[in-house]
């Protein structure tokens, strides 16, 4: 059985997570936090050099980083990978895009103002940019969702898992989404599938 490595709380861990739930597969969850300094000790360095959860371990024991990588991996195959090579190209865009233009404003937003660890770096200046940054991304998903239920596609796919892990807690930091009803929209479609789990979901030990 593989183990996803990761931090109950993190977006980026919840989306395995939530793949993993939605296809029905079995998976250890091991809790690793980089709030007690576990990623950054030398035994989890041993495993990935980056020191950064989600890190999924296969069975035969390696280990693969980056949580858009572990999606692709475990979504191939699926339902939620498009069989069309243009429209995989598309999913993997979207893709990108949480990592480069969605995630360091969302997500960074979120984590200056709910954890006190960050309270040192939450300078107004950098809440102003996160805030700023976060809108623009957000535009570019309701810019789409206004007209379709779904990134990629007729159909779910791992850009919509990607991209819901922050999305659905936006909230939180400061992103008021009923300015954006197409993403509203679409968060109740993904909260509606088939085997949905909350972010604070775990599988049994």
């Amino acid at each position: 059985m593989i183990t996803i490595h990761g931090m109950a709380d993190s977006g980026n861990c919840y989306k395995p997570r939530l793949l993993m739930a939605l296809l029905g597969r079995p998976f250890r969850h091991s809790e690793v936090s980089w709030l007690d300094g576990e990623t950054s000790s030398e035994a989890f360095r041993r495993k990935t050099p980056i020191g950064k959860v989600p890190l999924l371990e296969t069975e035969d024991g390696s280990f693969l980083p980056e949580s858009n990588a572990i999606l692709f991996h475990l979504g191939e195959g699926t339902r939620f990978v498009p069989d069309d090579a243009f429209e995989r190209a598309r999913m993997l865009a979207w893709m990108f895009f949480e990592q480069y233009s969605h995630e360091p404003s969302v997500a960074v937003r979120r984590s200056l103002l709910v954890y006190p660890e960050m309270a040192d770096v939450a300078t107004p200046e950098r809440l102003a940019a996160t805030l700023a940054g976060g809108h623009k991304a957000l535009a570019v998903m309701e810019e789409r969702l206004a007209g379709h239920e779904w990134l990629v596609g007729g159909s779910p796919s791992l850009a919509d898992i990607a991209l819901y892990a922050y999305t659905h807690v936006a909230g939180e930091g400061g992103f008021d989404l009923a300015a954006y009803p197409g993403i509203q929209a679409w968060l109740a479609r993904v909260a509606g599938l088939d085997n949905y789990r909350p972010r604070d979901w775990l599988p049994d030990a």
